[in-house]
């Protein structure tokens, strides 16, 4: 691999990682707080494992968008990336939405359209490299999982 292409590695990782790292900021204060008030679903999972598994999904985001990325010439490259960059806001929106401003309703609404770019991001980036697409599926899943936890919350404390 030449330095180049390390770089743009590293830099695809960091930029999904400050995205992570916005969103928390929103997050981990309302924990112990507001979320903590909440009345929650059985199957609603340990606090602890979030940051884990939000960690874990923001490297595969990564990696995933460095392997968009060595592939400029591709004629779905800037679809691709757009798709990449619109999902990773509505990321972060959800966080401000949902722990931010404490709004379950308009986090779901946000988590459905996350959830529709995430699914064409990995369409788009399938085209462009199997495996960025590939790498965005657990991605997939969780905000799936996500979506039902975030559709509970709202509908037990409405």
């Amino acid at each position: 691999m030449k330095i180049i292409d390390i770089l743009k590695l590293v830099a695809s990782v960091m930029l999904c990682q400050v995205a992570g790292f916005l969103g928390s900021l929103f997050t981990t204060p309302a924990i112990p707080t507001w979320y903590a008030t909440l009345k929650k679903p059985f199957f609603n999972p340990p606090n602890w494992i979030f940051s884990p598994v939000w960690i874990s999904l923001f490297i595969l985001m990564g990696i995933s968008l460095f392997l968009i990325w060595r592939n400029p010439g591709h004629p779905k490259f800037k679809t691709a990336l757009i798709f990449f960059f619109v999902q990773l806001i509505l990321n972060i929106f959800w966080s401000v939405a949902f722990f931010g401003l404490r709004l379950p309703l308009l986090g779901l609404i946000d988590i459905i359209l996350l959830w529709i770019a995430i699914l064409l991001t990995i369409q788009n980036s399938l085209k462009v490299s199997k495996m960025a697409g590939l790498l965005l599926l657990p991605y997939l899943l969780w905000v799936s999982f996500a979506a039902l936890l975030n559709f509970s919350l709202w509908f037990l404390n409405r």
